[in-house]
């Protein structure tokens, strides 16, 4: 949408009605007049920016990314729809990559929150329109962001730097979401119910949705050009971690050797970063924000595959299965519902 670019820095930190809306721009007030918009699932709306849902607060964010960001050869982007297993992923990155610099006794994950450590991107360093200075991060740098293929700055796209994709099925996705936004609405807003927002992820209605365009982007990326971006399931790191950790590992660069194999550095770095060892952490459960509104600690439920069965109806599972079908045919991207 070109009538955004260099508006980045004007756009309003702001949920409010289009009309209380403090904004100076004309240009922008009319960009914001020409968005679709929905009530997201937090109370606060959803504006449909490039095809897909942005929360509000995220906007300012995600066009300064896009407009601003300039991607190195050795950078590493780690991609997830939210509530993905993307703490998960930024951990096992992080040890991977820094395992020959840091030891578990000293590694800066013992005290640092994971999204200091990596921050996302448009809602972390380019939150509220922000343009940081990122020259002084050592390389590899490694950052994370939810936002769509088709979306990434292009020189994301264009450079030779590596996209790590997690995926993680509808079902148990859309139950982790749902218990993460619920947790972190705010008091005085009335809780919405789990059939309220289960119809709102089917028709995609929800931050960064829908879905299926989000998984397909990457996906679709991943077949063509397997060597810029790897994907990787959830449920296949959950039952077979040490196979896709060497996956991971040989796709960043960073393979494992077999002394490092040998000596169980694999399985090590496995039960240092799992949800138990990353959950008990003291920077994670300490006051810190993410995004500037999340406790760290929300961040940190069960982690388990086939945990929406008990809350999905028969009626609610098969009406989710139906979409998947419909919109995955011919993919051939086939989702794992249990572990």
């Amino acid at each position: 949408m070109d009538n955004t670019k260099s508006l980045a820095l004007q756009l309003p930190n702001t949920e409010e009605e289009d009309d209380e809306l403090n904004v100076q721009s004309q240009e922008l007030k009319k960009l914001l007049k020409s968005l679709p918009r929905e009530r997201g699932w937090h109370g606060r709306y959803l504006y449909l920016y490039r095809d897909f849902w942005v929360p509000g607060y995220v906007l300012t964010g995600v066009i300064s990314f896009q407009q601003n960001f300039q991607a190195k050869d050795t950078e590493i982007i780690l991609v997830t729809f939210p509530k993905s297993g993307t703490t998960w992923l930024k951990a096992l990155v992080y040890s991977i990559v820094n395992r020959k610099i840091f030891s578990f006794d000293n590694t800066p994950l013992n005290t640092s929150n994971v999204h200091e450590l990596v921050p996302f991107l448009e809602l972390n360093l380019y939150l509220n329109g922000l343009n940081p200075d990122l020259s002084g991060i050592p390389s590899p740098r490694v950052f994370t962001t939810h936002v769509p293929y088709p979306s990434l700055p292009e020189s994301i796209k264009s450079t030779t730097c590596r996209i790590v994709y997690l995926c993680r099925n509808p079902f148990d996705n859309f139950i982790s979401l749902w218990h993460f936004l619920m947790r972190t609405r705010p008091k005085d807003l009335e809780p919405l119910s789990l059939e309220y927002c289960f119809d709102k992820f089917c028709t995609g209605t929800c931050g960064y949705g829908p879905f299926w365009d989000h998984f397909l982007g990457f996906w679709n990326e991943s077949l063509k050009n397997p060597n810029k971006v790897l994907f990787l399931m959830y449920e296949d790191m959950k039952m077979d971690n040490k196979l896709q950790m060497k996956r991971l590992a040989d796709f960043l660069g960073y393979p494992f050797s077999e002394n490092e194999e040998k000596e169980g550095v694999i399985e090590k770095i496995s039960k240092f970063c799992s949800f138990e060892g990353m959950r008990d952490l003291q920077p994670n459960n300490s006051g810190d924000k993410v995004a500037e509104r999340f406790d760290v600690a929300s961040y940190f439920r069960k982690g388990e595959v086939g945990d929406w069965m008990n809350y999905l109806t028969p009626s609610m599972a098969d009406r989710l299965k139906k979409v998947v079908e419909e919109k995955l045919r011919g993919s051939g991207l086939n989702l794992k519902l249990f572990g």
